[in-house]
């Protein structure tokens, strides 16, 4: 498939996309669905979450304003922050995210058998293939937080592990 833009300066500014190959294909683009995904630690896929989010990267900037331009701000990109992945699942005999969390709390530091590679996969309508991957660097888990117990309520027992990073990077 070839894309490609051109753009034409003169009195105004236009822009045409040329796509005849895409033209000519019938193709059918549809966005994946957030129900196929599963998470690894360390190379091993744990797909009972229930919740996935934290996959949040946000660039800071500066503004300035430049003496005799009076119509806008200057714009200066900062330091880049990466918000916390959260994950979420029900409560099972497993205590391996507890655990974890319990290395840093005994600890008090976070020492390189802590520190785990997290990747988050999204997959195809099949489930045979990841699509997307991001995965989180350097990540140990800073907040746990236990269910909430309602006697009016049948709901699941959840669990939240809220886990701290050093980068998300997209492959």
């Amino acid at each position: 498939m070839r894309i490609s833009s051109s753009m034409t300066l003169g009195s105004s500014t236009s822009f045409q996309t040329q796509s005849a190959d895409v033209r000519n294909q019938n193709l059918e683009v549809r966005p994946y669905i957030t129900l196929h995904w599963w998470v690894e630690i360390d190379g091993i896929t744990a797909a009972t979450f229930s919740e996935c989010s934290g996959l949040t990267i946000e660039t800071e900037f500066h503004e300035y304003r430049a003496g005799g331009l009076n119509t806008h701000a200057l714009k200066f990109p900062g330091p880049t922050k990466y918000a916390n992945l959260v994950l979420k699942r029900g409560m099972t005999d497993s205590q391996d995210l507890w655990d974890w969390y319990l290395q840093v709390v005994r600890l008090g530091q976070v020492g390189q058998q802590i520190r785990k590679s997290i990747t988050v996969m999204l997959y195809d309508y099949t489930r045979e293939s990841a699509v997307q991957r991001w995965q989180f660097i350097r990540a140990f888990p800073v907040k746990w937080v236990g269910p909430e117990f309602r006697a009016d309520s049948g709901a699941i027992a959840v669990e939240t592990l809220e886990i701290a990073h050093e980068g998300l990077v997209q492959t």
